[in-house]
């Protein structure tokens, strides 16, 4: 059975490094993460200060640790520059197999295939490593970016679960998308 131990590992592409968060990553990410356009479906407030971004980046740091989520910082390699995050949400091993991805990107990285060669590498790490036989990804119906994102890579979108998650603006709904283990090799592992 897959644990992390807290250690959140190293995942590299082509152009790109998965890799921890640290508190010299609080200011770039303070940065995406108080944009309006980019937090428009993360459904929480803008982040108001670097520290309060510090405070965030610990959590999900100890977070890992208790093995609750698992949050990469994405990273330009060559520019050794964090462009967003992504990872593991929550996952479940005992009896179901099932992990819940998110991801953020900063806007000005927005339409660079950056996002899809981070989920491939979060997808690989999930199936293979992890041992997850599903991966499930909620997204605000609204976001069609992430929509389409999901799709190419052979997500099937399931259903609305309605007034799911509750936001400084009230309930919202959210769409459930999916991909088994056994989709994803037969799309050749994307």
């Amino acid at each position: 059975m897959f644990r992390c131990g807290g250690d959140i590992p190293v995942l590299e592409s082509e152009r790109l490094r998965l890799r921890r968060m640290e508190r010299n990553d609080a200011g770039v990410l303070f940065h995406y993460w108080s944009d309006s356009e980019v937090i428009k479906y993360m459904n929480l407030p803008p982040f108001t200060s670097v520290e309060d971004t510090w405070e965030m980046i610990n959590l999900l740091n100890g977070l890992s640790e208790s093995e609750d989520t698992l949050r990469f910082g994405i990273e330009l390699k060559e520019e050794k520059k964090l462009i967003g995050s992504c990872g593991f949400n929550v996952w479940e091993l005992a009896g179901a197999y099932r992990g819940e991805i998110g991801y953020d990107l900063g806007r000005e990285y927005w339409g660079h295939g950056y996002m899809s060669e981070a989920l491939r590498m979060l997808l690989a790490y999930g199936y293979e490593t992890m041992g997850l036989n599903r991966i499930e990804a909620l997204v605000d119906p609204r976001n069609n970016a992430s929509r389409r994102l999901l799709k190419a890579f052979g997500f099937l979108e399931e259903g609305l679960l309605r007034q799911y998650q509750w936001t400084e603006s009230g309930f919202v709904d959210l769409l459930m998308y999916s991909l088994l283990k056994k989709e994803y090799y037969a799309g050749g592992g994307s």
